[in-house]
């Protein structure tokens, strides 16, 4: 995934827009901004433990 942050004009006010590919998420300063990425990114790198799904589907 790529993550951008870039300044943003909008109406006369200085955003901060976060870029995820097609997505885009704006915030009122570049420090809220770069923690929202910072928490995105551990939030992505932290261990995930999926389901095991054939034995779920036995147990129905």
């Amino acid at each position: 995934m790529k993550i951008v942050v870039q300044p943003q004009n909008q109406g006369g006010e200085r955003l901060w827009q976060v870029r995820l590919d097609q997505h885009c998420v704006s915030f009122r300063s570049e420090e809220e901004a770069h923690q929202f990425v910072a928490k995105l990114e551990a939030r992505l790198r932290a261990p995930h433990n999926l389901p095991d799904w054939p034995m779920q589907r036995q147990a129905s």
